[in-house]
């Protein structure tokens, strides 16, 4: 008969290997009290999958034509954005553009110092020799005559050399074609409401009306995207392909010059023959100055007119006057995409915003709004029946060298969106000013995408 051997528990064990084990937890114990008592160097909430070095920063400067702003943003290592302090980017701005200085390009360069000082305050000086900078240049300074854009570039471009701590290079300064701008100004809003990597339809369509240009953009389906006519005479095509978050987009985005804002009252205040003008407010009488040119602004004799300020709004966009060779237009005989669900849901964006608040029927202190399009004609109608004197009391918003335009330019943009991209007029589209990511508001403008693409690039 087999003797049963007493089986060994585990104190017998520990004491057995306690040599061992002594060597082992020594070491362990002075790591942990090594990291116990290192400073923590890391801001509240970036703690998981984050390690010193892995953010990166991007300088955007936005020159566009009524000014020039400056976007701060920072990005961990999958360019989620971090917050810069209590902020998801730093945003500051001044008046007036680089395009106010076409016979000075020098001063232009300088009246970014203000904005570049603020710039290098943020960004850790130990990062600042690899943070890019860009330039980003819009439809002010494509519309200069002459030479004056590229003295503006190359003032800009060596200023930037002697001045700056950012990394630049002489393509970090450039005039955007309205096409990029349109691109990241979709990239940027998308990205802000969590839908780049998802299907096409699942993204929203943009409408960006700044001062020199609007663009529209919207993603398409690729048998759509095999439809798009050619473009003649070296125009950028009307679909970008675009490979974001591993899904490949086709974007539908075209960019119409001299129909920004601004832009557009030059147009308009051309199209009216006569010394009249039934889109300036009553009791007005002046010019207006738009890329060097100078136009007669002065009200007519029987005030404004919603109706004849509309007749002039569609001859300006020549929504009659051209032929559409393509399946089908908006305006200036230019094809519309196709349309589809990526452009079911309109983001409209800059001075669609800007105006609605001012014209009251939107909160200027909320990021976001839903409205229609009618809401810019009713908006107008009350406009239009105003003097300059009443609307100094009724719209104090509203800057005093605007005023006299406000019908103008309410007209112009429910034109634009019905008559000119044949929107419903009671179709829902969200005025957006800032988005929401991650518990803070960031401005829906371009220079988030153009930063997306830098840091992207430079990972």
């Amino acid at each position: 008969m087999l003797k049963r051997s007493r089986q060994e528990t585990l104190s017998d064990k520990i004491y057995r290997y306690r040599g061992i084990i002594l060597v082992i937890s020594i070491p362990l114990l002075l790591v942990t009290f090594v990291l116990f008592v290192m400073p923590h160097n890391y801001p509240v909430g970036n703690l998981v999958s984050r390690s010193v070095g892995s953010n990166s920063y991007a300088v955007i400067f936005d020159a566009g034509s009524s000014g020039s702003r400056v976007h701060v943003y920072c990005f961990d290592k999958d360019l989620n954005l971090l917050h810069i302090g209590k902020e998801l980017e730093l945003f500051e701005q001044t008046k007036p553009g680089l395009s106010a200085y076409e016979s000075d390009p020098q001063k232009a360069a300088e009246s970014l110092k203000v904005l570049l000082d603020k710039a290098e305050r943020i960004v850790p000086e130990d990062q600042r020799g690899n943070t890019p900078v860009r330039v980003g240049a819009t439809a002010g300074l494509r519309q200069l005559k002459g030479d004056a854009s590229d003295r503006i570039l190359e003032a800009v471009r060596n200023y930037l050399k002697q001045k700056s701590a950012f990394k630049s290079n002489s393509d970090s300064v450039t005039v955007l074609d309205g096409t990029q701008e349109g691109a990241y100004q979709w990239v940027t809003i998308n990205y802000l409401l969590g839908n780049l990597g998802k299907d096409y339809s699942k993204t929203v369509g943009v409408v960006d009306l700044g001062g020199g240009s609007v663009q529209m953009a919207y993603a398409i389906s690729e048998k759509d995207a095999e439809k798009a006519p050619k473009i003649s005479d070296g125009e950028d095509t009307y679909v970008k392909e675009l490979f974001l978050k591993g899904v490949k987009y086709y974007l539908y985005v075209h960019s119409y010059l001299r129909y920004g804002l601004l832009a557009a009252r030059a147009e308009i205040l051309k199209s009216v023959d006569g010394s009249g003008n039934p889109c300036i407010l009553s009791d007005y009488h002046g010019s207006y100055t738009y890329a060097g040119g100078v136009y007669e602004a002065s009200a007519s004799s029987s005030g404004s007119s919603v109706n004849e300020c509309k007749r002039a709004a569609l001859k300006a966009l020549q929504v009659n006057e051209s032929t559409c060779t393509h399946m089908k237009c908006t305006f200036g005989g230019v094809w519309n995409g196709g349309g589809g669900d990526g452009q079911k849901n309109i983001f409209v964006a800059s001075f669609f915003f800007d105006r609605a608040a001012e014209a009251g029927f939107v909160n200027p202190n909320l990021p976001v709004a839903k409205v229609q399009p009618v809401d810019f004609e009713e908006a107008a109608k009350r406009a239009c029946e105003s003097t300059l004197e009443d609307g100094k009391t009724t719209y104090h918003g509203v800057e005093e060298s605007n005023l006299p335009y406000l019908c103008m330019d309410l007209v112009y943009q429910y034109t634009l969106l019905v008559d000119g991209f044949g929107l419903d007029p009671w179709q829902e589209i969200t005025l957006v000013k800032k988005v929401e990511y991650d518990n803070s508001l960031v401005e829906a403008a371009w220079p988030l995408g153009s930063a997306i693409e830098v840091a992207s690039s430079s990972t």
